[in-house]
C-alpha cells in the first residue's frame, strides 16, 4: 500500500461526525462531497480511504467556521476511537508505555502515520511528523492529534497532567486563548513539527490503574486487527503468528512463512523492505512480553520461561539481563 492510497480508520471521520453535531452542523452532506458512506461508520472494522478523511476534516472546518475545529475534536477523544490501543492505552504502567504503544501501532489510526518518539534532557518529545507521500493533510486532522493524545494522557494518568511544552506549525490562531487554556503550558507556533514534549519525570512514573494483563489482551487485539486488514505489511502478521507459537518454543521462521503462504526468501525479502527482520522481530516480541509478564507478579520465571519459548529459565534470565542490564526478579522487585 503505498502511502497515496493510505486507509484511516472509521472512527476517525466518526469524531469528525460527532464534533459537528456540537456545531449544530449536519455531517451527512459533509460525508456525501468527501465520498465517504456514512452509514458505514456503525461497523467497528470500517477503513476509509485517508485521502477523503482529510478532505473531510477541511470540509467540517468550514462548516463550523471555527479555525480550531480539530482542537476541539481531539478534546472528545475517548478510548474507543482508538480501538483496542485506546483501551492498552489505558491500561499501560507508565507514560511512556502508552506512548510507546501508540509509536507501535500507529497505523492502526492511519497506515501513513509518521510520529517519533525523542528523549532529550529534560523531557520525551512525541513528534508528529509529515507522512511520507501524503499530498494533502488538513491541519485540523493534526490538531486534533496533539489534543486528542494529550486527552488520552490525561484520561490516564489524570487532568492534572500538562506537557512541558507544545510547537504547533500553524500560525498563531484566533483562538489562541482557548489553546493555551486547554495545553496549560508554553506554545510555540510556526514550528516545523507538530511536537508534545513531556517531563521525563513525569512520563516514567507508574500509574495507579496499570493492568498489564489487560493491556496484553488490547495489545493482541491490534495486532489481529492490523494483520487482518494491513495485507501489504508482513511484520504486523509475523509478529501476530509469532505470539501465537512462542508457547511451542522458538518459532521457526519457515514455520511461520509456511503459516503465511509465503516463501522464505519472500519473507525474508518483504521484511527487509520494512526495515526490519525475523530475528529482530522475535527479540523485540519476546522483549515486550517479557515486561508485560515480569509484571504479572502471579506468574512463575517458569511460567514466563514457558510462555516466551525459551527451553531453560537461564535462558530467559541472560536473555532479561541484556534488554533491561538487570535480573528478572530485580526487575520485578523494583517495579
Amino acid at each position: 500500500m503505498t502511502a497515496g492510497n493510505y486507509s484511516m480508520m472509521g472512527s476517525v471521520a466518526a469524531l469528525v461526525a460527532q464534533t459537528l453535531r456540537t456545531y449544530d452542523c449536519d455531517p451527512e452532506p459533509l460525508f456525501r462531497e468527501a465520498g465517504l458512506d456514512m452509514k458505514l461508520l456503525s461497523n467497528p472494522d470500517t477503513r476509509y480511504p485517508g485521502n477523503r478523511v482529510q478532505h473531510l476534516w477541511q470540509l467540517a472546518v468550514d462548516a463550523s467556521g471555527d479555525p480550531c475545529f480539530g482542537f476541539v475534536a481531539g478534546e472528545q477523544v475517548q478510548p474507543v476511537v482508538l480501538h483496542g490501543l485506546g483501551f492498552a492505552w489505558l491500561a499501560s504502567d507508565t507514560l511512556r508505555d502508552a506512548l510507546t504503544r501508540l509509536m507501535r501501532y500507529s497505523r492502526l489510526i492511519s497506515t501513513a502515520a509518521n510520529m517519533q518518539l525523542q528523549d532529550t534532557d529534560n523531557s520525551l518529545d512525541l513528534i508528529l511528523l509529515p507522512p511520507k507521500g501524503v499530498k494533502f493533510l488538513a491541519a485540523a486532522f493534526q490538531d486534533a492529534g496533539m489534543s486528542g493524545f494529550l486527552r488520552m494522557c490525561r484520561l490516564t494518568a489524570g487532568d492534572e497532567i500538562d506537557p512541558v511544552h507544545v510547537s504547533l506549525k500553524h500560525p498563531r490562531p484566533d483562538c489562541a486563548r482557548k489553546l493555551q487554556a486547554y495545553f496549560r503550558a508554553p506554545i510555540a507556533y510556526n514550528a516545523d513539527n507538530n511536537i508534545l514534549s513531556f517531563s521525563r519525570q513525569l512520563v516514567d512514573t507508574p500509574l495507579a490503574h496499570a493492568n498489564p494483563g489487560l493491556a496484553r489482551i488490547n495489545d493482541q487485539a491490534v495486532i489481529d486487527y492490523l494483520a487482518r486488514f494491513d495485507r501489504d505489511s508482513l511484520t504486523m502478521q509475523v509478529r501476530s503468528k509469532i505470539i501465537e507459537r512462542l508457547h511451542d518454543g522458538t518459532p521457526n521462521q519457515g514455520t511461520i512463512a509456511e503459516s503465511l503462504h509465503v516463501s522464505l526468501r519472500s519473507l525474508q525479502r518483504k521484511l527487509n523492505n520494512e526495515d526490519t527482520n525475523f530475528k529482530s522481530l522475535l527479540e523485540s516480541t519476546r522483549r515486550e512480553l517479557a515486561l508485560l509478564y515480569i509484571r504479572e507478579t502471579h506468574r512463575s520465571l517458569g511460567e514466563i520461561t514457558y510462555l516466551l519459548g525459551f527451553s531453560e529459565p537461564s535462558n530467559f534470565t541472560r536473555a532479561f539481563k541484556r534488554w533491561t542490564g538487570v535480573s528478572p526478579i530485580e526487575y520485578r522487585d523494583n517495579s
